[in-house]
């Protein structure tokens, strides 16, 4: 979170003083630092070294990659290991929380790295941190009107990754709404069922309790002659 501020700073207000732009850029270079040690101390102390490169290729690309200022953002996917630890314990549950954090992430980091990448830029479309956030939440819901777009090499580098992350978003949230029908479904059927089940369970008890009656009040073979005086 440190990072995503000190990075956002200079973007979003680019007349700021210079010495809160270096205590930004001493920031943005401590989290990096800081994300290399983790990950050397956490392969060091592994048994399997080669097994924790294979399975932590993403912790190492955020460390080796961002040497263009807009790719040192993949440091933010750090973010989502914070969200698994504080989202829900059910699957549905952290499925909405990445889902939601993940929005919030993907389209302002996009607003931060587009606005970055062409602010200046000859021809370009998106000059400030507010067309960018336009520009990112169009584009991550695959709208797209056309009207700010990015020129610059990075900027559509940017745009191809905040596409791709759209439709991805968009297919887990269609994904998680069906999962949540079936169950809400299947949840109304084993209501009825449940129901349905208590209702023959007691139609049963009636039942053998009006056949107890019945047999209580036919008299016993053999009595029929015992019994005609007293009728």
């Amino acid at each position: 979170m440190a990072f995503l501020v000190a990075y956002a700073v200079p973007i979003v207000s680019p007349s700021s003083p210079r010495a809160l732009v270096l205590v930004c850029g001493w920031v943005i270079t401590a989290t990096w630092v800081l994300l290399g040690v983790d990950y050397v101390v956490r392969l060091v102390l592994s048994t399997d070294r080669r097994s924790f490169v294979r399975t932590n290729l993403l912790d190492l690309v955020t460390i080796a990659l961002p040497v263009l200022r807009p790719l040192r953002l993949l440091r933010l996917v750090a973010l989502l290991s914070v969200l698994n630890r504080a989202g829900a314990h059910t699957l549905r549950g952290r499925v909405a929380t990445y889902v939601a954090g993940g929005t919030a992430l993907l389209v302002l980091t996009g607003a931060l790295a587009v606005t970055d990448a062409e602010r200046g830029a000859a021809g370009a479309t998106i000059d400030g941190f507010g067309d960018g956030l336009w520009w990112a939440a169009t584009t991550v819901t695959t709208v797209g009107y056309g009207d700010e777009y990015p020129t610059t090499p990075t900027g559509r580098l940017v745009a191809v990754g905040l596409m791709i992350g759209g439709v991805a978003l968009l297919g887990v949230v269609t994904a998680s709404l069906a999962s949540w029908l079936v169950d809400r479904v299947a949840a109304e059927g084993a209501h009825e069922a449940s129901a349905t089940r208590t209702q023959v369970a007691e139609l049963s008890r009636q039942v053998e309790d009006l056949s107890a009656r019945v047999q209580a009040l036919i008299p016993a073979p053999g009595r029929e002659d015992d019994d005609e005086p007293d009728r």
